[in-house]
């Protein structure tokens, strides 16, 4: 059958694609403008910050699309940044309210409030680096079209301002921006800071979102760096050399623990995420690397509370041709110069989960000794079977019986290793509210440690 659709001359070709293309123009211009007029205004911020969080994020996205779709850059690759707002707050601190430097600055940071005085002026909050300047937008500064590039920031945008840093008569340390360019635009509601963000699963879970919102978390970020680097400082001052060893291991070994197994595709082996360092770290020891250490994590396929994590970071060290009298005295002068270095002082206050009394941690050394067994026989008033006996079924029993009758619970399997632990964790390690070394343990709890070179059945 005859083809009978006319076939279109070049000029009529070109003609239609224009008209297609001019077309597809306003229809994306069409689109950003209503994304902006949706957006200007006090009021249209307002009502859009009542949205119901899944409308708010459909209302967003749809809004940086039609940016996109007009040919314009919703996420610029690059923003030269010439001061931290860190080093702007030192810098500019000393000038004297209402007055502003005429040097240009370029600093970046996320909008956490935004105040509006008339068409002409905004204030915006912003934050970084755990510390806040104030944005002071005035459209007598700016070289831009003041009011399209302002009716698009939002709370929780990144953002970066050049301009000018002054205070203003009240003594804000501000930066006037000459021009404001729109980095990261957020894309989530972002909680007020008049209610905060204090449901502690929610924090847990989205752990950004605390950043963002919760300065203390973010020190506690930096005081976490701050004790790995004192400690690295440390050991290394005095010989140690830090080491990396196999996170995954044939046999679960170094510790009494239950290993989470993993399986290695090329070998078809199954293997196990190390338990902790301890046979590897020993083997090195025998080689001839007299002083090693590592800070690393270790995984064990157990319990979860507010002391034990199934993946959790561990710092153990080895010394060669030294006693645990020795590494006691390492630890005491580690810890406590850390808890010195941290806070400038052996106290330290601290406040328990649950209540609302701090309480004071003495880290001055020396610290305080604590013989296990003699510490369990005196304060259940019993006398424990001979240490070199404790593996016996009768001194299990021994055991069991006196968990029962100091209600000490003890999940399955009861082991007297295990009896003893929930022991000492039920009734010393209560008492140990500054530093404590709990000393001379049972053989059976730690098979790998020295012997005790005076008691049989204990370790050193």
């Amino acid at each position: 059958m005859a083809d009978t659709e006319p076939k279109l001359s070049k000029n009529e070709m070109k003609r239609r694609q224009k008209l297609e293309q001019k077309a597809n123009e306003k229809a994306a211009k069409d689109a950003i403008k209503a994304a902006e007029d949706a957006l200007k205004g006090p009021k249209a911020k307002k009502e859009e910050e009542i949205l119901d969080p899944g409308k708010y994020h459909e209302h967003r996205c749809k809004t940086v699309l039609g940016y996109k779709e007009a040919g314009e850059v919703p996420y610029p690759h690059k923003f030269h940044v010439t001061s931290s707002l860190s080093l702007f707050i030192e810098k500019y601190q000393v000038l004297e309210d209402g007055q502003h430097s005429e040097e240009v600055v370029s600093v970046a940071g996320r909008v956490h409030s935004i105040r509006e005085s008339g068409a002409k002026l905004r204030f915006y909050d912003l934050r970084g680096e755990g510390v806040k300047i104030q944005v002071m937008a005035n459209a007598s500064f700016s070289t831009q079209d003041f009011e399209k590039i302002h009716s698009r920031v939002h709370r929780g945008d990144i953002i970066g301002c050049t301009g000018f840093p002054g205070k203003t008569k009240k003594g804000e340390l501000s930066i006037i921006p000459k021009e404001v360019t729109i980095l990261t635009p957020c894309l989530h509601m972002l909680p007020t800071l008049h209610y905060g963000f204090k449901d502690k699963e929610t924090r847990f879970r989205q752990r950004y979102l605390d950043l963002i919102m919760n300065e203390d978390v973010r020190k506690k970020f930096y005081t976490r760096s701050r004790i790995l680097n004192y400690i690295r400082k440390y050991l290394d001052n005095m010989g140690f050399l830090e080491v990396e060893t196999p996170m995954m291991n044939m046999i679960a070994g170094g510790a009494t623990a239950k290993p989470f197994v993993t399986h290695h595709n090329d070998l078809n082996v199954d293997m196990f995420m190390r338990v902790a360092p301890e046979l590897y770290l020993k083997m090195l020891v025998v080689g001839g690397l007299d002083r090693v250490y590592e800070i690393g994590r270790n995984f064990r396929n157990e319990g979860i509370d507010m002391t034990h994590n199934p993946e959790f970071t561990s710092m153990e060290f080895y010394m060669a041709y030294a006693d645990y009298n020795d590494l006691m005295e390492i630890a005491e002068e580690m810890i406590s110069g850390l808890a010195k270095a941290i806070t400038g002082s052996y106290l330290v206050e601290y406040t328990p989960l649950g209540s609302e009394e701090p309480i004071i941690i003495d880290y001055t050394p020396p610290f305080k000794r604590i013989s296990m067994i003699p510490e369990l026989e005196r304060l259940m008033n019993v006398t424990f079977p001979p240490a070199a006996d404790l593996q016996s079924e009768s001194a299990r029993q021994f055991l069991d019986d006196l968990c029962v009758k100091n209600n000490i619970d003890c999940s399955a399997p009861r082991t007297s290793a295990r009896m003893i632990d929930k022991m000492t964790g039920d009734l010393i390690e209560v008492q140990c509210q500054n530093p404590t070394f709990i000393i001379e343990q049972p053989q059976l709890m730690c098979p790998l440690a020295k012997y005790h070179r005076d008691i049989p059945g204990l370790t050193e």
